[in-house]
């Protein structure tokens, strides 16, 4: 479906086209006549009504002498409906590596034993280097402070701020005062 999309973003991708489109929109015309109308050659009109035509969006009829295009309003209509459609969308992503920013920040802020180098100030790099440090701790299991302590001190010394953080970000829950931690 990405490639239908990437056709009909090519396709619109053109000031002429897209001018023959709102043209369209307001009546049928021959190739002539968007031709004088844009001020193009005809031979350059009729090459993009072909790339129009080609994605569903206009159609010719034969009128007398002449081919005389129009827009087809429904095909717009429902080729858009299609093409944004939520699953399409979602499709047109799937190659993506979602974690690609996370494992960046994660590999700028970790020294080689796997310790940050420093808790990062922005948030958005610290989410990412959050979101890494509590891949140590087992989901539904619960952990003791001292144990979540022992856990979090290979990745800093400053463990009060990784632990808020972590129950803050609402990636670790916590029970009471000093009780205990856990990841659901």
């Amino acid at each position: 479906m990405s490639d239908e999309l990437v056709t009909f973003f090519k396709a619109l991708a053109d000031s002429n086209r897209l001018k023959i489109i709102g043209l369209l929109a307001q009546q049928p015309y021959s190739v002539e006549e968007l031709a004088a109308l844009l001020d193009l050659k005809p031979s350059t009109v009729s090459h993009h009504l072909a790339k129009l035509a080609q994605i569903g969006l206009v159609s010719a009829k034969t009128q007398s002498y002449y081919n005389v295009y129009q827009l087809d309003e429904k095909a717009l209509e429902s080729k858009t409906k299609s093409l944004f459609s939520q699953e399409n969308l979602a499709a047109s992503i799937m190659d993506v590596d979602a974690g690609a920013y996370d494992n960046k920040v994660v590999k700028d802020y970790m020294r080689k034993d796997g310790s940050l180098k420093t808790i990062p100030a922005q948030r958005k790099k610290l989410d990412a280097v959050l979101r890494y440090v509590v891949q140590a701790f087992e989901l539904n299991k619960k952990y003791s402070e001292k144990k979540v302590n022992e856990i979090l001190s290979r990745y800093h010394e400053d463990t009060a701020s990784l632990r808020r953080e972590l129950v803050g970000s609402g990636l670790m829950k916590r029970e009471g005062g000093g009780g205990e931690y856990w990841r659901e």
